[in-house]
């Protein structure tokens, strides 16, 4: 299964206009590590369970005592049911069986490639992402069923071994809150940016190993608050842009994982190579004369996504002008804009301004339903769906007068979308002042929501919400490991002001939670932050050198102001919290009281 040159699977498909100056494509440096099994259980008379405590793709390594020979029967499975390895598990759920022969001496045991993982590129699809030769087949597992083993099987005869990417550090972020679940949602969403790291670029699970423009910009927003690298997000941007998939509104994902690099690191050396080929990406082939993207029959049919799977749509229908599609457009002109005066591109920022402006007038007065203060799907129709809300909430197009109800209809209308455009539901509610509706939908009973998968006992995100909701779903999904970003963001609070973090943004969100602590990697070094809310609200922040920060905290019934080591400092009351004068930088411990 050795990787080959994105640029040769390339060619397969014929010229595209993108990454030709910039060299071959490579993927971020992986490695396997040796786990020892965290528990070995005998389940029949010949048989021993291998419980290796979390799924992680990888495979075995035998070190069988000297005198131990014969063949042995190896069970490899991602679901468990009734004490043992599930055979026949739904989906593209993993399950694998594959036959050894002990000869005293180590060995690396793992089943056949699985073709739908590791096919080259068709006319559907772009090529698989696949592993170094030399680890031989790598698939997630967490449990073993191993058949015939001679004498006592110990914990030092087997090791999993588990790909990961090399610069991985578990230290380098923290999230801890005085709600045990939010905890327990955290650390298996974090951990879920971990497990899937594995091929060197962010890819879409296991069933295609392929990457998308959607799940990828999920997957960066998430690596960079659980982890230091940047670099596996700018591996998996420069294959996307060799490698594009088909959905209309994932092509400006292009757009915001390199709006998002440039925000982390600053770095616009970076940047400027792959910023003209952006361009590409804003959909402008497809703009009428009022500014708005226009979708003929076969964008309706297929390439106008919305969400996914379809039946995550709430009832959306398509027409020729499609809300969601011009969202995501008028999104990412604003981000280019940006992009192109961090670069010095005085005329492209003031082009893309003066698109924005145009198409956002358009945008209202044709989507717009003043009547009900909601969007409809779009012209023709009179539906009103979550999706044509949440996205323009999310990307601060709905007229600030208007937020609040839209806010509000939304979280009536609950989590009527997939773990994917969650994301951005909880971001449109989260940055309008709705933190304790955005966590009480993350921890919701029912099958939609984190608790459902923490509550069924998955080590990695689903690619949805249950099985029911898509039949051949993956259990190794990482866009479905939203909280990674979020509870960091907006429950600690942290962001950057400014990119490359010279000055971050400390706006704590703390809803009906009594305290949150946490770490958060930035290219300057940690963010440490812990806050208290009770009588009082008690903010300790510790900044790397180089670093200031604004800072936000909520205004609490009859809190006279700010204090610092006892004394007032300067803050002023708006929209529900004191706004500090000054930036803070080094360590300081603030109280609102």
């Amino acid at each position: 299964m050795m990787k080959s040159p994105p640029t040769a699977a390339f060619r397969l498909l014929g010229p595209v206009l993108v990454m030709a100056t910039l060299g071959p494509v490579a993927a971020a440096p992986t490695h396997l590590v040796e786990q020892p099994p965290a528990a070995i259980t005998k389940i029949a008379a010949d048989v021993m369970l291998v419980d290796f405590g979390r799924v992680a793709f990888g495979n075995l390594k035998f070190t069988p005592p000297t005198n131990a020979t014969g063949e042995i029967k190896v069970h490899f499975g991602e679901a468990f049911t009734n004490g043992r390895i599930e055979r026949k598990p739904p989906g593209s759920v993993r399950y694998a069986m594959t036959n050894a022969v002990l000869a005293g001496r180590p060995l690396v045991v793992a089943p056949a490639p699985d073709a739908r993982n590791t096919e080259g590129a068709t006319d559907k699809h772009p090529p698989a992402i696949l592993t170094p030769a030399e680890w031989g087949v790598v698939l997630p597992f967490r449990w073993v069923e191993i058949e015939g083993w001679p004498g006592e099987l110990r914990a030092e005869h087997l090791t999993r071994q588990a790909a990961f990417a090399t610069t991985w550090d578990d230290d380098a972020a923290s999230f801890k809150s005085s709600d045990d679940l939010l905890n327990r949602i955290w650390e298996l969403s974090r951990y879920s940016i971990k497990a899937t790291t594995f091929a060197g670029v962010y890819v879409d699970g296991d069933r295609e190993r392929i990457p998308y423009e959607a799940d990828a910009y999920l997957n960066q927003l998430s690596h960079y608050y659980t982890d230091r690298d940047t670099q596996m997000a700018r591996d998996t941007f420069d294959h996307l842009m060799n490698l594009g998939t088909w959905p209309t509104d994932w092509a400006t994902g292009m757009i915001f994982m390199a709006y998002a690099d440039w925000r982390h690191t600053g770095d616009t050396n970076w940047l400027a190579p792959r910023y003209a080929a952006l361009k590409s990406k804003l959909l402008l082939d497809r703009v009428g004369s009022d500014g708005l993207v226009r979708s003929e029959a076969q964008h309706i049919k297929r390439d106008d996504l919305v969400d996914w799977p379809k039946g995550e749509r709430d009832g959306y229908v398509f027409t020729e002008l499609n809300t969601v599609v011009n969202a995501f457009h008028l999104r990412a002109l604003k981000l280019m804009a940006e992009l192109g005066q961090a670069l010095g591109h005085e005329s492209d920022r003031a082009e893309f301004a003066a698109r924005e402006a145009k198409s956002l007038v358009v945008f209202q007065e044709k989507f717009f339903d003043g009547r009900r203060g909601l969007y409809r799907d779009g012209t023709g129709t009179d539906h009103a769906s979550l999706h044509a809300n949440l996205f323009p909430l999310a990307f601060g197009i709905v007229p600030e007068a208007n937020r609040p109800k839209v806010a509000d209809w939304l979280i009536q209308r609950g989590m009527r979308c997939s773990v994917y455009a969650a994301q951005y539901l909880l971001e449109g509610l989260f940055e309008n002042g709705q933190s304790t509706a955005a966590l009480a939908l993350m921890t919701a009973p029912g099958d939609r929501s984190w608790r459902h998968m923490v509550e069924s006992g998955t080590t990695i995100t689903w690619e949805a919400w249950d099985q029911k909701y898509k039949p051949n779903q993956d259990w190794n999904h990482a866009w479905g490991a939203a909280p990674a970003n979020l509870l960091p963001r907006y429950v600690l609070g942290v962001e950057a002001r400014t990119a490359g973090w010279s000055r971050a943004l400390v706006r704590p969100n703390p809803g009906t939670l009594k305290f949150a602590e946490g770490k958060i990697p930035t290219p300057r070094g940690p963010i440490r932050i812990e806050w208290k809310h009770g009588k009082t609200f008690r903010l300790s922040l510790t900044l790397p050198p180089g670093v200031s920060a604004a800072v936000e905290l909520p205004e609490l019934a009859g809190a006279r102001g700010v204090f610092q080591a006892g004394q007032a400092i300067s803050a002023k009351r708006s929209s529900g919290r004191f706004v500090l004068a000054e930036d803070v930088s080094g360590s300081v411990t603030l109280e609102v009281k």
